[in-house]
């Protein structure tokens, strides 16, 4: 197999001419004959047993060329691109065939050729970067969320207020007909949490242990569309009052729930460990700033052929995230109100963005003469290892090691643009800026019975984010499964 010429027009495209020896095409020849032999019919013969010569003669010359050719095509792409070294995108395309009068094949193909980055800017980016300061409200915060984990429940025979759980039997009616998913028992409601639709749980405040009360009430204008604005009489008993005993905020307390003695001991422990993850996260956003910068300049022609690629990299991986929440892609394409093909085209720009951001550090990681040592590789695993606590050999058995190889000159490449960066004066109005126009969540499409069984829903698991290409973290992770949902009930998050 030789290749016999190699034209790259504009740096787009490679056009090659590859050569197979006729001992390679007989050979190819041969295993098509015994591939097909059994599905052909030849007049005294039996099925298979029929020569190659016989069948030749009665359906031509050709009859096996365009199988001898598929089985051959993978091995004459990979030797014609490697023989010339080009790297490339998506898989190439025939565009001649001859045979010779020697009996050797010549294949013509194209190619699509790895884009180039014509330039990038990576050194004197800027970006603002979040203080890592922690208020002494989050601390505290923190204290009262484990003084609540502790706290003893009992029953009591006072009045339902905020903060205790009131256990109930509830039905709804709406023009005096029950429907469906408007019933439960033996709920346990915590009051101020507004699990329920506005002004229910108003209405349980000050009922005790025994009462009973029919809350009217009136569904919100933005809840599933056959409840929204409709009128509607919750019949409610109070089987049982709870209320949280919390422990003192004591020395004690610290001692049963930690490993320091005194609560200044404590809350430091507490104030450490929220500044380092505000450290981490600080120092996070401000890399991605940077990265995105940096992707917008990248200068390349981006084939469509990556663009695919990289998509269909994209929908695999979420197709995988998905089925372990027992979905397919396609119903949780119609559950965002889109056909699978535009969602698949939504995360478009974002494949652009992040191949930009890939050609980019691979640039930098050219400019710089930056390689992935075996150290650095292994050290790699490692970390991998550790995440996931498992043994470094079954990551090395999951992640290729030229993955790794890829990311170790990656990451190597995102710290260079980190070290030559400068940091933004931080202004607050920018935090809160950010804060403020935050999308909400989007609605879930329901049918009517679905909408109505979650009426009351306490808790439902996360959307799976959207998927990015696999990288090694990802080859090796695999989704936890969301929790089981518990039992429905009239929920507000919903109409939120």
């Amino acid at each position: 197999m030789n290749v016999t010429s190699c034209e790259k027009k504009d740096n787009k495209i490679a056009e090659l001419t590859v050569v197979m020896t006729a001992e390679e095409f007989e050979q190819a020849l041969e295993g098509a004959y015994k591939k097909n032999r059994g599905q052909i019919a030849v007049p005294g013969f039996r099925k298979g047993k029929a020569p190659r010569k016989i069948i030749e003669r009665m359906y031509g010359a050709s009859v096996f060329y365009n199988d001898a050719l598929d089985a051959l095509l993978p091995t004459v792409f990979t030797h014609g691109v490697t023989a010339e070294k080009l790297k490339t995108v998506g898989y190439p395309k025939v565009t001649d065939f001859n045979l010779n009068d020697d009996k050797s094949a010549e294949v013509k193909f194209t190619v699509e050729l790895y884009p180039e980055v014509k330039n990038v800017v990576y050194k004197g980016l800027s970006a603002v970067k979040m203080p890592a300061d922690v208020d002494e409200s989050a601390v505290d915060g923190e204290v009262e969320s484990v003084r609540a984990r502790n706290a003893r429940i009992q029953s009591t025979t006072s009045p339902a207020k905020n903060g205790d759980t009131a256990v109930i039997d509830f039905e709804g009616f709406i023009d005096g007909v029950p429907f469906e998913g408007g019933k439960g028992e033996n709920y346990d409601l915590v009051l101020g949490s507004n699990t329920f639709i506005p002004g229910f749980e108003d209405k349980i405040l000050g009922m005790a242990t025994g009462d009973s009360a029919d809350l009217d009430l009136v569904f919100p204008q933005d809840y599933h569309e056959h409840l929204a604005g409709k009128p509607v009489v919750f019949k409610v008993t109070v089987k049982d009052v709870k209320e949280s005993i919390l422990p003192e905020l004591d020395d004690e307390f610290v001692k049963d729930v930690s490993e320091f003695d005194t609560m200044a001991e404590y809350k430091k422990s507490i104030r450490d460990r929220l500044a380092e993850t505000k450290r981490e996260e600080a120092d996070k956003a401000f890399e991605n700033a940077l990265m995105a910068k940096m992707a917008e300049s990248v200068e390349a022609e981006i084939p469509d052929a990556m663009v695919e690629e990289h998509l269909d990299g994209s929908v695999q991986n979420m197709t995988r995230q998905l089925a372990a929440y027992g979905m397919d892609i396609n119903s949780y394409a119609s559950m965002m109100g889109m056909t699978p093909e535009s969602f698949r085209d939504s995360m478009r720009a974002s494949a652009v963005h992040q191949i930009k951001t890939t050609l980019g550090l691979e640039k930098i990681a050219e400019l710089e003469n930056i390689t992935a040592t075996d150290a650095d590789i292994e050290a790699f695993y490692e970390d991998l290892a550790k995440k996931y606590k498992v043994e470094p050999s079954v990551v090395k058995e999951s992640v290729p090691r030229e993955t790794v190889e890829h990311e170790v000159m990656l990451e190597a490449a995102s710290k260079i643009v980190c070290s030559h960066a400068t940091v933004e004066a931080y202004k607050p109005a920018e935090e809160e800026a950010e804060k403020e126009p935050k999308a909400k969540k989007a609605k879930k499409v329901k049918t009517d019975s679905e909408a109505a069984d979650n009426i009351v829903t306490e808790e439902k698991p996360e959307k799976p984010a959207r998927a990015k290409k696999a990288s090694a973290d990802e080859v090796a992770e695999k989704p936890e499964k969301p929790a089981r949902k518990k039992k429905a009930a009239p929920d507000k998050a919903d109409s939120e």
